[in-house]
């Protein structure tokens, strides 16, 4: 594994600030991710291209995201962008992070060929052997749509999941993500660090998390909004493949703990900046971490041929229409391990997991929560509470 000059920084900044969020240790997330990502055989999607296009999978991507980009403009009002046009540069391990992944001056209209937006696999692998953050939640809802009541910036995005070895897409895969908001706070947990830990209703919360059903060609799709930021860390999204689920009636997985794969996607530099001017980003008194100071990523983009940046067009002509970003993952679907959540969600509301150690896997195996039913009536009765979300 090879290391750029950012992340040594990074880590030997981590030997000091090695809590992101207490209970949880970066430096050991960081570790973990290393040990996986020198034991796979591929480290990218690269490979899977020629084969991707072959079976009309790059055809029909360029086909879902036009239409997908075309009905959120109309449901916005926007116009069609103009039709300018710049140079594409391929990713590489030196230039991931000084590399724009916007690609919305590719000109996009509907008689644009949508191969000058959404022709190659940007990618990430997501990997069954490392932390998933201290604030996994599990029993989240199965839906499309995560804002709630949350504000800021309006993000549609696009995950596709592909096997790693056989450039296979992987369908009827549970993907699930979750991040903080516009200012830096997790829904559903109550922990220092994590916003006012006095308020203890948070822990009852599910916005900007939720699950979606991967289709034929391996993708899911979710709306939801721009992450914030959170001291020590860079702006990034939470990703977990569920590689063994079952819905339940109430349009959730329950709190089982599923074999699973991991992973984290980002964002440019400049576009986080910008982001960051508009409200109610610019009210978040935390420290911002830059991709660069940022050790995760670094160990990601230490891997030759992975980019886990997302790529991204603006829907109209300011930021603030909002974004469409998109980005592959790879998994080895043979192999998948446990994960430990923070918080059990039940009809009842969020449970903390006494044994959770940080959120991770590794420690003491994850207990019913005190005073827990059975996760189908219990969370039949949540939606049945709750209404669908």
């Amino acid at each position: 594994m090879r290391f750029t000059n950012n992340a040594v920084a990074s880590l030997a900044l981590l030997g000091g600030v090695a809590i992101a969020h207490p209970g949880h240790n970066v430096a050991e997330e960081v570790a973990e991710r290393r040990d996986f990502l020198q034991s796979v055989k591929r480290s990218s999607l690269a490979h899977c291209a020629d084969k991707l296009k072959a079976r009309g999978v790059e055809a029909r991507n360029m086909e879902r995201r036009s239409a997908l980009i075309e009905k959120a403009r109309q449901k916005r009002g926007l116009k069609k962008r103009g039709p300018e046009k710049r140079g594409l540069t391929k990713r590489d391990l030196d230039t991931v992070l000084n590399t724009s992944h916007n690609e919305t001056d590719q000109g996009y209209t509907l008689n644009t060929d949508p191969e000058t937006l959404f022709s190659g696999y940007n990618s990430c692998i997501l990997t069954p052997e490392v932390t998933q953050g201290p604030y996994y939640v599990s029993g989240e809802y199965v839906r499309e749509n995560l804002i709630e009541e949350q504000e800021g910036l309006d993000i549609i995005l696009d995950y596709q999941v592909i096997d790693i070895d056989t450039c296979e897409t992987v369908p009827n895969v549970y993907l699930e993500m979750w991040h903080c908001n516009s200012t830096g706070v997790y829904s559903g947990v109550v922990a220092g660090g994590n916003g006012d830990s006095s308020d203890q209703s948070n822990i009852d919360n599910t916005w900007l998390r939720g699950i979606q059903l991967t289709d034929e060609d391996g993708v899911a799709q979710f709306e939801s909004l721009f992450p914030g930021h959170y001291t020590s860390r860079a702006t990034h999204i939470h990703i977990m493949a569920h590689t063994n689920a079952t819905l339940l009636a109430n349009q959730t997985l329950g709190s089982e703990n599923y074999a699973s794969h991991v992973g984290q996607a980002f964002f440019d530099q400049d576009l986080i900046t910008e982001v960051e001017l508009l409200a109610p980003y610019n009210t978040n008194t935390q420290t911002l971490t830059t991709n660069a100071q940022d050790s995760i990523l670094s160990e990601e983009v230490a891997t030759e041929g992975v980019d886990p940046v997302m790529e991204y067009t603006l829907l109209g002509d300011a930021l603030a229409d909002g974004l469409f970003a998109w980005l592959a993952f790879g998994i080895n679907s043979t192999r998948s391990q446990a994960v430990t959540p923070a918080v059990f969600l039940y009809a009842e509301g969020g449970v903390a997991n006494p044994n959770s150690g940080g959120g991770g896997p590794g420690g003491p195996p994850p207990g019913s929560p005190p005073n827990a039913v059975d996760d189908a009536s219990s969370s039949t009765a949540a939606a049945s509470a709750n209404g669908s979300k």
